[in-house]
């Protein structure tokens, strides 16, 4: 559990993914879309994967993927993010996290 939240970390933004999830593949271009770059671990490629999986789920990750590390906490997975995102909340927590930048325009 420590290795993911280590990893977790690292990053405005990390997900833990499987090559195979189209639901991952939506939620990492979902972020994407606002402008993040975010740090990816595929499970099922990744020499510790099964170890990461077994963690995500010990903190209450169900399914395992996608997990997403937002700010350096875990916000949970693509029914978080989707709500985040529908209430508007996500771009926000994404900028706090610096994740995104926001210019201002002066005029």
């Amino acid at each position: 559990m420590d290795m993911v939240m280590k990893l977790g970390a690292t990053s405005g933004v990390v997900i833990f993914s499987k090559s195979s999830c189209c639901i991952s593949h939506s939620i990492e271009t979902l972020i994407r879309s606002f402008g993040a770059n975010p740090i990816i671990y595929k499970l099922d490629t990744h020499p510790n994967g099964k170890q990461m999986e077994k963690a995500l789920i010990e903190l209450g990750c169900h399914p395992s993927v996608p997990a997403i590390f937002i700010g350096k906490e875990l916000v949970g997975g693509a029914n978080e993010i989707m709500s985040l995102n529908v209430r508007g909340k996500l771009k926000q927590l994404l900028i706090r996290a610096n994740a995104i930048w926001v210019r201002k325009l002066i005029n």
